[in-house]
């Protein structure tokens, strides 16, 4: 995601950069393809079906008039897709019961559609469609990690294998959470204030440090655009 701190922040400061956007587009094809694939019921392929061509503009559609302010942009990006899938069987007459039901909410026009899409929940997907996000999630996680020579096997060898240890570290990820200072001093400079933290929580530093990978990733995916892989980890 680049200098970025999550994805949301990433399309809102690309929408006039060509390079950028195509540079995402070609990254979510999975995604786009997932969501093309719960509309039709389906199996679709880039170069044959048309659908994918039409889902290919509705998401650089969805880039240009992405919002921030009113929720998650994968979220806008489906509904946008799926939109613009129906006026595509609506005009060229191809439904051939592939569209057996139409919500209402998809027949309005953009301007109302961008107020749904922030109800869109992870609740709607199904636990296959849940396993692509997470997936697709995973690798933005990997990337964000590799920024700090973090791999996932580091992540592993550091996670708590005891209850006490656990309860240590979630206390340094609520600390970091709760206090915006520490937590942009992680994101800006690749740097985790150990000691900063073990004065305030009186924590001994060496038990901040064995499990600092941990804590970084634990981070990452809390204050990023990580929802599917949020509702995976147990944090509590």
């Amino acid at each position: 995601m680049g200098k970025y701190q999550s994805l949301n922040e990433r399309v809102i400061n690309i929408k006039q950069n060509i390079e950028e956007k195509n540079r995402l587009i070609e990254e979510y094809k999975p995604f786009i393809a997932s969501t093309v694939e719960q509309h039709l019921g389906r199996y679709v392929e880039y170069g044959i079906d048309d659908e994918l061509s039409i889902a290919l503009i509705a998401f650089n559609e969805a880039i240009e008039k992405y919002d921030i302010e009113k929720g998650n942009f994968l979220s806008f990006a489906k509904i946008t897709i799926k939109h613009r899938l129906i006026d595509y069987y609506r005009k060229e007459q191809k439904t051939q019961g592939q569209v057996v039901y139409v919500e209402e909410d998809f027949q309005q026009e953009d301007e109302e559609i961008a107020n749904l899409y922030a109800a869109e929940s992870v609740k709607e997907y199904t636990e296959a469609q849940k396993s692509k996000m997470r997936r697709l999630e995973l690798e933005e996680i990997k990337k964000e990690l590799a920024k700090w020579g973090i791999t996932f096997a580091d992540v592993a060898k550091s996670s708590p294998k005891h209850e006490s240890t656990r309860r240590t570290y979630l206390a340094v990820i609520d600390f970091i959470m709760n206090n915006p200072d520490i937590a942009d001093i992680i994101k800006e400079k690749k740097y985790l204030p150990v000691q900063k933290i073990a004065t305030t929580l009186k924590i001994p530093r060496k038990r901040i440090e064995r499990g600092r990978n941990y804590i970084i990733a634990a981070v990452l995916i809390l204050s990023g655009d990580y929802q599917f892989i949020n509702e995976y980890i147990k944090w509590r």
